[in-house]
């Protein structure tokens, strides 16, 4: 291991310590030393064991990156640290990512540390939030992504990797430790890692990607500051109306942040419930309408009837009227709501994801850094069909 590749993932921003994980590394450690303990007792860790980043691992991710291991992608927040290429490797082979990783690892930073994302308020926040990243595009397929059967859990390298890298990144280069930076007051699962791919194959629908201007063979990374999945289940319906009536049933509490913040959600439609949807000849654009136009809350069940005083909740935008039984919207219109497919082909059940609140705004940018195709806009993306 080399004294720049130990230093370097936690080097402090100042030259003051800013916390016990800010330390200098020696330039080496004893023969037999138990690596994986080693970087425990160091503060390098998300709380599971890591790969030690010997110095072949580390230069092939390098090298996957384009070389040049002092270049600075970018900086991470909330300590601000320089996010070398060098850096970065090494956190992908501390999470257990292979190389062909790096392209999507590198760009879903690039799209964390944009200012539109704002890292530094998702990473200090008391409240949950923790970045989603879905890959769309065929690089999802070409590295082994899942986004069928188990979509959200355990049993895929890719997904569990390249997200625990984002962590780890998130830890060792912008030092948003819990109870340190990261004043979360409870987390969800989602903070070891939360990436996904959307089911392509399976959905009835153009992808993601497309509804937003690429074209199919483009790929891309989309982040979002996001509460766990909560399920949807309907094992009724055989009706567009009806499955996206239980999703407007789970959008329309004032439990979650996106009620009373504002801002941006995203739906995940399960294969089932998309064939189901789009057999009635539902496009992106009706399925996003008709959960904004059906989902919401009374202003006063938001206000708690005013029953602790007066409420204005300038969370909320502007135009909002407050009137105790005015409709309060989940988000200000259907393009705040962000529509994937994903998961396994059997089984009707969807996911409602609440996100942080109008402090943060998704990112949506490609791998290889193309511009969304030119010419009239495919707001459905079934041009691209």
């Amino acid at each position: 291991m080399t004294q720049a590749a130990l230093a370097a993932e936690t080097a402090p921003a100042t030259t003051q310590p800013a916390s016990g994980h800010d330390q200098a590394f020696p330039a080496t450690v004893p023969a037999g030393t138990d690596l994986v303990e080693w970087y425990f007792e160091h503060g390098c860790s998300d709380g599971l064991p890591v790969v030690p980043p010997t110095a072949d691992k580390v230069a092939q991710c390098v090298a996957a990156l384009g070389g040049e291991p002092e270049f600075v992608e970018a900086r991470v927040p909330p300590r601000w640290g320089d996010l070398t290429r060098e850096v970065l490797a090494i956190n992908m082979v501390m999470a257990g990512c292979r190389p062909d990783y790096a392209p999507v690892v590198r760009a879903a930073m690039l799209a964390l540390t944009d200012a539109a994302f704002n890292l530094n308020g998702v990473q200090a926040t008391t409240h949950m939030a923790s970045p989603l990243l879905v890959v769309n595009g065929p690089i999802a397929a070409r590295i082994g992504m899942n986004a069928g059967c188990n979509v959200f859990g355990s049993g895929n390298r890719a997904n569990a990797t390249i997200g625990r890298a984002l962590r780890l990144i998130m830890l060792n280069v912008g030092g948003g430790w819990p109870g340190e930076l990261d004043k979360s007051t409870l987390g969800h699962p989602g903070k070891y890692t939360y990436c996904i791919a959307e089911n392509e194959a399976a959905s009835p629908f153009a992808p993601y990607h497309v509804e937003h201007g690429y074209r199919g063979e483009d790929s891309t990374v989309f982040v979002f500051a996001a509460e766990a999945p909560h399920s949807v289940v309907n094992h009724v319906a055989n009706d567009a109306q009806g499955v996206l009536d239980s999703i407007c049933s789970a959008m329309s509490t004032f439990a979650h942040n996106t009620a009373v913040s504002s801002g941006h959600c995203a739906v995940v439609l399960g294969p089932e419930h998309a064939a189901t949807i789009a057999a009635q000849g539902w496009k992106r654009i009706d399925v996003r309408s008709y959960l904004w136009m059906y989902s919401g809350n009374k202003f006063r069940e938001l206000a708690f009837d005013h029953r602790y005083g007066k409420v204005y909740n300038r969370n909320l935008p502007k135009w909002y009227r407050r009137a105790d039984e005015e409709r309060v919207p989940i988000v200000p219109g259907p393009e705040y709501i962000h529509l994937f497919v994903a998961g396994g082909e059997a089984g009707r059940f969807s996911a409602f994801i609440p996100g942080w609140g109008h402090m943060s705004s998704p990112v949506l940018r490609a791998i290889d850094e193309a511009s969304p195709a030119a010419g009239p806009v495919c707001i459905d993306g079934t041009c691209m069909l």
